[in-house]
């Protein structure tokens, strides 16, 4: 099928989804989902080009296996987070400042959610029409790319856990394990993870169009929805503590910390 029509019916179907995704949070109060949407729509539109593009079956079952597997991973834990708590404080200040118009607002910002689905499943499209055969190098090397990212982040993601379930540690900032060399090291591998599709699809047709995921994401996590908003809830939450954090260790990149500051 040809790859444009394949982006479009892809993003077809990923506005319906989020405009069914819009109501729920209408009438239940959880923007957050649609973190979990997204999530979870990459990975069934990736499973859906490598389906229907044309390549190499054999890389076209590993895309489809190593992005669904991401996908469902980060969506339940998104999915968890958000049915867990109270609303994600990014959505609660979006319906401080929109107003009355927060649900026309938030209709628009599903759709847009749609779109950058479908932009960030297109590196799986371009690696599913790569053809080489067999599987190589640069096959194997997308799978400890990948392996590594998920492992990474889910250790990072343990740590944090565990350091938030100890009531003594309440209004204080983790440093342990992963979060001694960054201060977000979830998202580091959450990035990382993006190589393994320029890896897979460096030899197709358009192959360098897949440095788009690891870019748009790097953008996404240090500008936009990633570190920004993060960084803000734990200056009002943590005060000087995450000030000398921020100070003494590395944003994004793992990376020995900084000598802390002693105090008289």
């Amino acid at each position: 099928m040809n790859p444009w029509l394949l982006l479009l019916t892809g993003w077809a179907a990923m506005a319906l989804v989020m405009a069914a995704i819009w109501a729920i949070q209408y009438r239940r109060g959880y923007a957050g989902i649609v973190d979990a949407a997204w999530a979870l729509g990459i990975g069934a539109l990736s499973i859906f080009f490598c389906a229907a593009a044309e390549g190499y079956e054999p890389r076209q079952v590993l895309i489809a296996a190593i992005a669904g597997f991401w996908a469902l991973r980060l969506g339940v834990h998104l999915l968890r987070r958000v049915l867990g708590g109270p609303e994600d404080g990014r959505y609660q200040a979006m319906r401080r400042r929109w107003g009355p118009k927060t649900q026309p607002y938030l209709f628009i910002f599903f759709q847009i959610q749609a779109i950058w689905s479908v932009l960030f499943a297109a590196p799986m499209l371009i690696a599913a029409r790569n053809g080489e055969q067999p599987l190589g190098l640069l096959d194997a090397a997308a799978v400890l790319v990948w392996a590594l990212s998920i492992l990474g982040e889910s250790v990072a993601d343990r740590q944090l856990a565990r350091f938030r379930a100890n009531r003594s540690n309440r209004g204080q900032v983790c440093r342990s394990g992963l979060w001694r060399y960054s201060r977000h090291p979830n998202y580091f591998f959450e990035w990382f993870h993006w190589w393994a599709y320029v890896l897979l699809g460096w030899q197709a047709p358009w192959g360098a169009l897949t440095l788009m995921g690891p870019a748009l994401m790097l953008v996404f996590l240090l500008k936009i929805t990633g570190v920004p908003p993060t960084e803000a809830q734990a200056l009002a939450s943590r005060g000087d503590a995450y000030r000398e954090y921020q100070r003494t260790t590395s944003v994004f990149f793992p990376w020995p910390p900084k000598q802390q500051e002693t105090r008289s």
